[in-house]
């Protein structure tokens, strides 16, 4: 898959201007209506991809971090990665962002589509926090969305009990209109929405008592949502359809979930490798001992070795965390720290200074490990 920046012919710390400067160039060059040539169709669906992407702020940040890798970023219906536009939500862009009743792009092309029909509904965004074991695992969550819901009254419509929207009188129920102009490289044909009707179509006449002619109304439902094992901090999933409920009828808006993950004060966690700390005293690290250690998995065993030195890190492989829409996992990485104790009694004091008189080997003795350092050293 091309480079998206490539794709624009722009440099990855490109403004947000430059971006957009640059797709309408490219779109001018390649949009359907101006260009028959058989590759144009293909141009102008890869650039109007590209200029999705990099137009939006958090779909720019995934893809500077992860490239075209599926992602916790919502793109495309969530983990699947970025998804391929096809022509008519190409063309639906291009619309979007250059169209208008004031020489939109659509207008000097003489196509069509002033935004016809009811508008959608907005975006909604919840947060859902995760445990480390539900990063590892996966999850399923169900989470309460409060947001507009179609009207029970009117079932969506806008209209009182018993009457109907009907056409609007200024557009004839086609949602746009059109204006024809002249100029010096011959006769545009200018299409937007209809002023009237703001492009629906339709007009009430009378609105119902309920929604007062908004075809919604506030409202709570439950959503269920898949969770992938291996996603992170500030990942998200875009649900289509599940946001805010249109006005008369119009398409839904999307549900973005974004993921938090619930700090888990066992471990610190390194990509999809996992961190323990680990304290043992003097007398296990020298004698070596079996200990449990928690993973996100379960308590798993764990033999410490005779003759551990503090810093020691001992590696459990596989029980870390899932590696993203991946094959395999990463490690438990389990640091050994030898724990000082402090407050000695009388009892500890003499036992101590009875291993004291044993430990001929020990740093600071005769023919010990401080003098081999300081024969090596030559002092």
């Amino acid at each position: 898959m091309s480079d998206y920046y490539q794709t624009l012919g722009v440099f990855r710390d490109a403004s947000e201007a430059d971006i957009k400067k640059a797709y309408r160039k490219l779109a001018m060059e390649y949009h359907p209506d101006r260009n028959s040539s058989p590759e144009a169709e293909a141009k102008f669906k890869e650039i109007s991809e590209a200029y999705t992407v990099l137009a939006d702020a958090d779909k720019r940040a995934h893809y500077d971090r992860f490239g075209n890798a599926p992602q916790g970023g919502g793109m495309g219906g969530g983990f699947g990665g970025f998804q391929h536009v096809d022509l008519t939500e190409a063309l639906n862009i291009f619309m979007r962002d250059f169209g208008g009743m004031g020489g939109g792009f659509e207008g000097i092309f003489g196509g069509g589509g002033g935004g016809k029909g009811p508008r959608r509904g907005q975006d909604v965004r919840v947060t859902v926090t995760l445990t480390l074991e539900d990063v590892a695992k996966g999850a399923k969550k169900n989470i309460k969305v409060k947001t507009l819901t179609t009207c029970a009254a009117c079932t969506g419509t806008g209209a009182a009990k018993g009457t109907e929207p009907r056409p609007c009188h200024t557009c004839h129920g086609s949602g746009e209109v059109r204006r024809a102009a002249r100029s010096m490289f011959g006769q545009f044909v200018q299409v937007g929405p209809c002023p009237t009707c703001q492009g629906e179509g339709t007009l009430i006449a009378t609105p119902c008592e309920v929604c007062r002619g908004e075809g919604r109304t506030k409202g709570e439902r439950t959503v269920s949502v898949d969770i992938p094992a291996g996603v992170s901090d500030q990942n998200y999933l875009t649900l289509r359809g599940q946001g805010a409920t249109g006005p008369r009828g119009g398409e839904p808006g999307d549900l973005q979930v974004m993921l938090e993950i619930k700090e888990d004060e066992r471990f610190t966690r390194d990509g999809d490798d996992l961190w323990v700390e680990l304290p043992v005293a003097f007398s296990q690290a020298a004698l070596g001992f079996d200990v449990q250690v928690p993973t996100p998995w379960g308590d798993e065993p764990l033999e410490v070795p005779a003759g551990t030195q503090s810093g020691t890190v001992l590696r459990l492989r596989g029980k870390g965390l899932p590696h993203l829409n991946a094959k395999g996992i990463g490690d438990l990485n389990v640091r050994v720290q030898v724990w000082t104790p402090r407050g000695l009694n009388a009892d500890q004091r003499r036992l101590f200074a009875e291993l004291a008189a044993h430990e001929a080997d020990g740093p600071g003795k005769d023919g010990g490990l401080w003098t081999k350092i300081k024969e090596v050293l030559g002092a």
